[in-house]
């Protein structure tokens, strides 16, 4: 990809943490680590739009729930999930952990993120710490994990211990979805379906990248209300939702 990366302020990079860096390829604004790997995306055109297809697919967990009410994204990125979620679930309460202060500072700068409010709140701690907070018990609805550094050769917290905390953070009818992306896709799926009531995946046409969705309790899967559900997501947000029932279904077919 030919984009035209800018010098990094200052406030950008701070030591102790990858530097977080600017693109533009026309209309778009890449965020990076210091590095040519993409970690978010933004159209500048159309601010509100998912850019990258995997970060749509992470919004798969809506053919479950419509109504959470505690979304958690672990894993700020450019905030392009956050700042979705603010705005297609207003009741719900959004809270954004991210390790790196450099990452922040781009997103409050560039990438349209909000400051904190009475809704919206942004961690700055590692997220592994994070889970294991006693007070999150049961706490969380949704969990958007998207973790990777600078070298993004695979998640930056995948260990069997993380997702025991994320497994415990969650609500009853609770899921975690989780970007798997460089290697070690085997892994995470042991780990995750050791752990978790249920698991399936799904690819992205950016090549690498599998998104797994983990349930806490297996839901009842009837692909009529599956099928009604994606419509009703795509007249709410515009996502292509029947494309993930699609492969939902070719998925189980499969096992």
């Amino acid at each position: 990809m030919n984009t035209h990366t800018l010098p990094s302020p200052a406030q950008f990079a701070q030591p102790g943490f990858d530097p977080a860096t600017i693109s533009h390829e026309g209309r778009i604004r890449y965020l990076h680590l210091g590095s040519s790997w993409i970690q978010g995306a933004l159209d500048l055109r159309a601010p509100e739009r998912l850019q990258l297809e995997y970060v749509r697919k992470m919004m798969c967990w809506q053919l479950f729930m419509a109504q959470p009410r505690h979304i958690v994204q672990l894993g700020l990125g450019s905030g392009a999930l956050t700042r979705f979620c603010l705005r297609h679930f207003p009741d719900a309460r959004v809270t954004a952990v991210e390790l790196n202060p450099n990452v922040l500072a781009a997103c409050r700068a560039h990438f349209l993120l909000p400051p904190d409010d009475a809704r919206f709140q942004v961690c700055l701690m590692d997220a592994a710490e994070w889970v294991t907070r006693p007070d999150l018990a049961g706490t969380v609805d949704i969990l958007q994990v998207d973790i990777y550094d600078a070298a993004a050769r695979g998640p930056a917290r995948d260990s069997a211990a993380f997702y025991a905390a994320c497994h415990a953070c969650l609500s009853e009818q609770g899921m975690l979805v989780v970007n798997i992306f460089g290697g070690n896709y085997q892994q995470n799926l042991d780990r995750l379906e050791a752990q978790f009531d249920a698991c399936v995946w799904l690819t992205a046409e950016e090549g690498e990248n599998l998104v797994a969705l983990a349930f806490k309790q297996a839901p009842q899967v009837d692909f009529a209300i599956l099928f009604a559900r994606a419509a009703q997501i795509h007249r709410q947000t515009g996502l292509r939702a029947k494309a993930w029932v699609l492969e939902l279904k070719e998925w189980m077919a499969q096992q």
